[in-house]
């Protein structure tokens, strides 16, 4: 399989640092016009000198850092953290400066919390939404007056304030939490359906260096059959002599690559097809073979069915889907695993059952979900554990063929069993 360690849970994704300075341009644009407007568009006063220089400190870290790393650079997590948090107290300290929680720009401080849960890690994410709140707390205590008409005055009731606080302590915890879970979930899949990509592209380029053997094998026959005529016919009206024996030497050397093409053409039943229809009974002894002699006994029974049997055209992602799932009841195995298939005029059922001690019943229904693995990352028998994606893969790959897949155990002690049903319909044009 390929390799898919940069793709685990937790390999967070850097952000370029163009990204950030880009997003702080943009605040910084709004802030000054923002400011600017009410100043002098409004004619309502406002510590201006003060916001200026607020605003001033972000122009210095964006070019700070554009010249000191270069607009391509990836950042880690801490340090976007550290650049978002930085964007968050600007922000409350602009807001402290023109009316707190009364200003409705006090909205923004959920903008930064918002980048940190479609982008960040969970733990970047709390940090930045607890921030956020305790900014807020502050804000709606410790402010200074709302820029206003001079000639008249207004006054916010304190519940409204309270208000505002509360919708932006909801909006932070909403975004933190369930915003941050399906950006998670939606990255998760990504890597895991770029996960089966991958090894799916591994297994046809295999079964197309399988196919180019045979072909190649097929190819030479007749020039190297042409070769042992020619020097067979030569060796006749030569007497005895060294050019005999080098004649009978090039003769020898042409047996023996056919052999060597020979051994190529039985790598695939249908020399130069990769595709080839079979029996599923063949199929399964195919995807069987392989994972024999591994100190677990593999049994391949096809019941008697309603109709013909199945004959389905070989399929890459149909063999590494089921070789998957064989393979992975044979790891958790005591001692046998059953395949069995049955049919009948509509449909094609698989099933695959192990000796062992079967599913955990709290993980049964979740089952085929990306990096779910019950194996240790770090077994102390010293055999790495799984990323988790063996099921998925298969799945992916064999409901992409018109499968259905459930997850059982067959006994109340255990012995799991997956169990694959194919319409007819669909399996016989995969």
């Amino acid at each position: 399989m390929a390799d898919t360690s940069a793709l685990q849970p937790g390999n967070w994704r850097p952000l370029r640092l163009a990204t950030l300075v880009g997003l702080r341009w943009l605040a910084i644009v709004g802030q000054t016009v923002g400011v600017l407007f009410v100043q002098f568009g409004l004619s309502f006063p406002l510590p201006l000198t003060e916001c200026l220089m607020l605003i001033g400190l972000s122009v210095l870290l964006n070019l700070w850092v554009i010249f000191r790393l270069g607009e391509g650079y990836r950042t880690t997590a801490t340090v976007a953290t550290v650049h978002l948090s930085f964007d968050l107290c600007q922000l409350a300290a602009l807001l402290a400066l023109t009316g707190g929680l009364q200003n409705p720009f006090s909205l923004l401080l959920l903008a930064p919390v918002s980048v940190s849960a479609t982008t960040l890690p969970q733990r970047s994410t709390v940090i930045l939404a607890t921030l956020a709140i305790a900014l807020a707390s502050l804000l709606s205590v410790y402010h200074m007056d709302l820029p206003w008409d001079p000639d008249s005055r207004i006054v916010f009731d304190r519940v409204y304030v309270i208000g505002i606080w509360v919708s932006i302590l909801c909006g932070t915890i909403f975004i933190a939490a369930y915003t941050n879970r399906v950006a998670h979930e939606a990255r998760q899949l990504a890597d895991a359906l770029a996960a089966t990509e991958l090894a799916l592209s591994r297994h046809e380029q295999l079964s197309a260096l399988d196919g180019l053997a045979a072909a190649a094998a097929h190819e030479l026959g007749t020039p190297l059959s042409t070769i042992a005529l020619a020097a067979r016919e030569i060796r006749d009206e030569v007497p005895e002599g060294p050019v005999r024996e080098d004649i009978e030497l090039i003769m020898s050397q042409a047996a023996r690559c056919r052999e060597i093409l020979g051994k190529l053409r039985s790598l695939r039943d249908t020399p130069g097809d990769p595709f080839a229809a079979v029996p599923v009974s063949a199929l399964l002894a195919e995807v069987v073979k392989p994972l024999e002699g591994g100190g677990k006994v593999i049994s391949v029974r096809t019941g008697a069915g309603n109709g013909s049997e199945p004959v389905i055209r070989r399929n890459a992602g149909l063999l590494y889907g089921l070789g998957n799932l064989i393979d992975n009841a044979a790891q958790f195995a005591q001692r046998a695993v059953l395949v069995e298939a049955s049919w009948d005029k509509q449909a094609l059922t698989v099933t695959i059952t192990d000796d062992g001690p079967g599913f955990p019943t709290d993980l049964i229904t979740r089952l085929g979900e990306p990096y779910l693995t019950t194996r240790p990352r770090n077994a102390d028998d010293g055999e790495p554990g799984g990323l988790g994606l063996g099921i998925f893969i298969s799945k992916t790959l064999l409901e992409r063929t018109g499968a259905k897949l459930s997850f059982e155990n067959e006994a109340a002690d255990g012995h799991a069993q997956v169990r694959l049903i194919w319409p007819r319909a669909a399996i016989e044009q995969v």
